[in-house]
């Protein structure tokens, strides 16, 4: 059996009970901001609000909304913090309907595909999440932070480490 990784911090919403959608404002409070500190891997997380709304459309839902963070990530090169001011929107479409045949999917980065609706219910907190990772930096550098390659090693020939090893000579010593 396989065990389920917790999410760092979930709102699930089952569509059966929101037919005309809604609108919600996600606050995680400080130990589910450390959750999810941890899951992104930031230094802290001090502050996190997902302002959300989800509508049906045809036969479809959108999901669209803000984040919005401040949190502090880890300089790459100098491994000093770095804060972060985060402001973002985001639209999603979400559908329950299976259009192929599930061992044969198809993948196509251009075009709208929308996100596929499991078990008749959506975590709004999961998608805040991922769009708060899909706004950090990979790669975070503080401004004037460069890397500078160490010097290459000089070349050392065998006879070179012999020599160091060379027992004095007895005219040079007196």
């Amino acid at each position: 059996m396989i065990e389920s990784i917790p999410l760092p911090y979930s709102e699930p919403v089952r569509l059966n009970q929101v037919p005309g959608g809604l609108s919600r404002r996600l606050e995680p409070d400080e130990a589910a901001r450390n959750r999810i500190a941890k899951a992104l891997d930031l230094a802290s997380l001090d502050s996190f609000t997902a302002d959300v709304s989800l509508r049906p459309i045809d036969d479809a839902w959108i999901l669209q909304g803000r984040i919005t963070a401040r949190a502090v990530q880890t300089c790459g090169l100098t491994l000093e913090p770095l804060p972060v001011e985060i402001d973002r929107d985001f639209k999603l479409r979400l559908s329950e309907a299976v259009d192929a045949d599930p061992e044969e999917v198809d993948v196509h980065l251009d075009d709208d595909t929308p996100d596929l609706i499991e078990d008749g219910r959506i975590d709004l907190g999961q998608y805040a999440v991922e769009q708060l990772a899909l706004s950090l930096d990979p790669f975070p550098r503080k401004p004037g932070a460069e890397f500078v390659p160490p010097e290459p090693p000089a070349d050392i020939s065998p006879f070179a480490v012999l020599k160091a090893f060379k027992a004095p000579d007895p005219k040079d010593q007196g």
